[in-house]
């Protein structure tokens, strides 16, 4: 149906407003009723036993996913109707504006939208008053719009023109334009709130979390100018801060119900919030990528399915566990906390490195040293929240391909890293509640030079007291004093049985690949000899001492305090407090592999020493630390 002037100038906006009231207020109760499932029913059937109490928990866990996917349906179906209110709104507004122009000058706008307007100017040959006339509205530029309507035919010279006839062309334009563009607004609308239809079934499958994936995609698109332009992304974590603080009850509900991707990743929105609109985003990052079935989608799975599973079943003497960021740019976002890191007075983020990547492995492991470091520091202090800082690509690097792999030799993923992780720590720093915040960054492998690099920014990492570093190849700094905290505040952990923190410096690793290469080549034509097995076996002997003699003649013509990416952290001329750990088992020759000593820093088992030394400095106790001499 055509929409005519008069049902636009008489619609009434606020019904669609009152109609998206309701169903805001069928999301809050299935919200309401998810979290008395979750918190009440479903937690208390953790600690049961036996079959019954496991096919509960099951169906509850069924019902609580339904919950959650009526409650972000309804979200969406309510910013769908105040967005089209808004939209529709504007477009009213502008008529009316039309209209009392046209009511103005004394015109009469009929039916069909033409504007009807009286004699008026003078003809230049008869001095005669030109007469009025009708137009309509077109898209064309007022020049393109033609000469006034004359019963003579055209008028000689435009002093002829009656002065009124481009005052109502104009005007019947702007008529034509509102209706125009209020159609199409009714036409979007209609398309997005006919897709936010549930499928068929009781059951919330990755199939109807991909479905809600694909309903949020479309309001978003729809609600840009309403809501997703309020949002002040470029802004700093503290101006985000207050500008949630001073959010109305609903106008975050609809955010969080229309944009939890955009809300659960963006720092200086408080803890909570981000977790729980990540929770809903996590639900549609799974449904997406189950449907999409590529080996990187099945590997972000995992990670994800992993971390859901770990949110679902937390053990209940464990700190609470809060997902502040997920996503599946790059080779994966996610950031997880132990405790609250809004009401902690420690907080620690800590940074993993090297081979790091949104999968399984990542959900096990990294994942399990915030969660231990959380456990080791409250024993000192309960007030303590630590978290694991996934927020940036990290170099990929099979510990077989150690010497040919160029990512991890350069330092671009870091300078990339740097300004992400202290926006991310902005706004730890503005979110917290306490006014002696204790704020500690953790960099572990390659991780320490990503933190090292945003320490080196101008400012250095916002808000942080303490930086510790582990299993460090370098921080691209020469000395401790230039990470912005003071000497004594920047703690080192190196295992002398870490091969990364022991990694050659860049004159030796290059003198190491030559070498390397070079030993292949002769030691291949001296086995050649023997055939081609031969070759192969002299290529790899050779290999192996080409480069050993490589590294010893780099090592002799270096300053052997300096590590891959400046000064070795560990030794005595960098200036920070090393404090002690288990050296582990030698790189192959013990343990299961070369890079054992090198994951052992955060575990309270293999690594008993330095896990409690880490605990004792987030928990703001470094005082009490066990040192170690310096290389």
């Amino acid at each position: 149906m055509t929409l005519t002037w008069q049902q636009l100038r008489d619609l009434k906006t606020q019904e669609f407003t009152e109609a998206a009231t309701a169903w805001a207020d069928v999301s809050t109760r299935a919200d309401v009723g998810r979290t008395r499932i979750s918190v009440g029913m479903i937690k208390a059937l953790e600690s049961e036993k036996g079959i019954s109490a496991t096919a509960a928990y099951e169906r509850l866990r069924r019902v609580d996913r339904n919950f959650d996917y009526i409650h972000t349906e309804c979200g969406l179906i309510r910013t769908t109707l105040n967005s089209l209110a808004h939209e529709l709104s504007e477009e009213q507004v502008r008529l009316k504006g039309a209209l009392d122009d046209a009511a103005a000058h004394g015109y009469t706008v009929h039916a069909d939208g033409s504007v009807q307007y009286p004699q008026g100017g003078e003809n230049f040959l008869t001095k005669e008053p030109v007469p009025g006339g009708s137009v309509q509205g077109v898209d064309k530029p007022l020049y393109l719009q033609g000469a006034p309507t004359h019963p003579l035919g055209k008028a000689p010279f435009p002093t002829n023109a009656n002065p009124h006839h481009a005052v109502a062309q104009e005007i019947a334009t702007r008529i034509v334009g509102a209706l125009k563009a209020a159609q199409e607004v009714d036409s979007r609308f209609t398309r997005a709130l006919n897709r936010l239809k549930a499928p068929e079934g009781l059951d919330v499958t990755d199939a109807t979390w991909a479905d809600a994936a694909g309903d949020a995609a479309v309001v978003r698109a729809e609600a840009r100018d309403y809501l997703r332009d309020t949002i002040p992304e470029g802004g700093s974590p503290a101006d985000r801060n207050s500008w949630w603080k001073g959010l109305t009850d609903d106008q975050r509900a609809e955010l969080m119900a229309t944009y939890p991707d955009v809300i659960g990743n963006l720092d200086g929105i408080p803890a909570e919030i981000r977790h729980e609109a990540n929770q809903d985003n996590l639900q549609m990052l799974m449904g997406k990528l189950a449907e999409q079935g590529d080996e990187k989608s099945r590997t972000q799975l995992a990670g994800m399915r992993s971390i859901e599973f770990q949110l679902t079943y937390q053990n209940p003497l464990d700190p609470p566990m809060y997902l502040l960021g997920i996503g599946d740019q790059g080779g994966g976002r996610a950031i997880v906390a132990f405790g609250n890191p809004d009401t902690s007075r420690n907080v620690s983020a800590y940074v993993p490195g090297l081979g790091t990547a949104l999968d399984a492995e990542f959900a096990r492991n990294d994942v399990e040293r915030a969660r231990a470091t959380a456990k080791g520091a409250r024993i000192h202090d309960d007030s303590t929240a630590s978290i694991v800082w996934l927020g940036y690509d990290a170099p990929q690097l099979p510990a077989a391909e150690w010497l040919d792999n160029t990512d991890v030799m350069f330092k671009e993923h870091a300078e990339k890293g740097a300004p992400a992780y202290n926006q991310f720590m902005a706004g730890i720093a503005a979110a917290n509640h306490n006014p002696d915040a204790h704020i500690t960054a953790i960099g572990h492998s390659y991780g320490s030079l990503t933190v090292g690099q945003a320490a080196l920014q101008s400012g250095g990492i916002p808000g942080v007291d303490d930086i510790v570093l582990v299993g460090s190849p370098g921080t691209g700094a020469q000395r401790a004093e230039q990470l912005g905290v003071g000497n004594e505040h920047v703690y080192v952990g190196a295992s002398d049985h870490d091969p990364v923190s022991m990694a050659p410096n860049q004159v030796e690793s290059g003198a190491m690949l030559a070498g390397g290469a070079g030993g292949a080549v002769v030691g291949g034509a001296a086995g050649s000899v023997l055939g081609p097995v031969g070759t192969v076996g002299g290529a790899i002997v050779g290999s192996v001492v080409g480069g050993i003699h490589g590294f010893s003649v780099g090592d002799a013509v270096t300053d052997d305090s300096q590590n891959h990416f400046g000064r070795d952290p560990a030794h005595r001329d960098f200036g920070a407090r090393r404090f002690a750990v288990d050296d582990g088992p030698l790189p192959i020759v013990e343990g299961d592999g070369p890079m054992d000593a090198h994951s052992n820093y955060f575990n309270p088992k293999k690594d008993t020493v330095s896990a409690e030394n880490i605990a004792l400095i987030v928990a703001d106790n470094a005082g009490e630390i066990k040192t170690q001499e310096h290389r």
